[in-house]
């Protein structure tokens, strides 16, 4: 059993679709960021950064209990437990693990400050909302090239490159994004949407 601590944004619906993909059992901890749950003590002993997702795996390394935070970490480790969602040829790997990289430290970064300034920033800050989308927009770019030439961003196989992408694509609304715009993009979002999986992730928790 799997210990999951989240709520419902992009980086924790991540690790909640990943669970769904590998059908691994787990147990759903909601962690209301809104409310400030993620700096009790109870949770920081778990996740030090004090940030959403994290786990504990009941059965971890050595059979031993294991936490851990960080989604794209999370991420690995499932595939690692599972040997699922990772490419086993050597190349095929790091390219998944590239694009996860370009989520965690592209897509993931700037759509969030897209929304903060659009949505939740107490006054408007022009120079910040068209620096991060504009910057939103190039990345959209890079992924529908990336995407007109591969039915998935590690290529020709659905990856935790995917998953990690797929929720933070699909808050386009928030970012005012009109898919459209990124067919390779649309067409690729719309086939993850309709795995039974994802859908069941997405709606964690609940």
């Amino acid at each position: 059993m799997i210990e999951l601590y989240t709520w419902g944004t992009p980086n924790g619906r991540k690790v909640s679709i990943m669970l769904e993909e590998c059908e691994l059992p787990y147990e759903v901890h909601p962690i209301d960021i809104g409310k400030g749950d993620q700096f009790k003590p109870e949770f920081v002993a778990i996740d030090p950064n004090s940030k959403i997702p994290a786990i504990v795996d009941r059965a971890g390394p050595e059979g031993r209990p294991f936490a851990l935070f960080e989604s794209g970490a999370i991420l690995i480790y499932l595939a690692g437990k599972t040997g699922r969602l990772l490419p086993a040829s050597t190349s095929g790997k790091y390219v998944a693990l590239q694009w996860l990289m370009f989520q965690m430290g592209g897509v993931g970064p700037t759509f969030g400050q897209v929304h903060h300034f659009l949505r939740a920033a107490k006054v408007e800050v022009p120079y910040a909302i068209e620096r991060y989308v504009k910057e939103k927009d190039r990345l959209y770019g890079v992924l529908d090239r990336r995407l007109g030439a591969a039915a998935y961003l590690a290529g020709d196989e659905y990856t935790i490159a995917d998953i990690a992408t797929y929720p933070w694509v699909a808050r386009y609304e928030w970012h005012r994004t009109d898919l459209a715009r990124f067919p390779n993009v649309q067409r690729w979002f719309d086939a993850i949407s309709l795995r039974p999986a994802v859908q069941r992730g997405m709606k964690v928790p609940g």
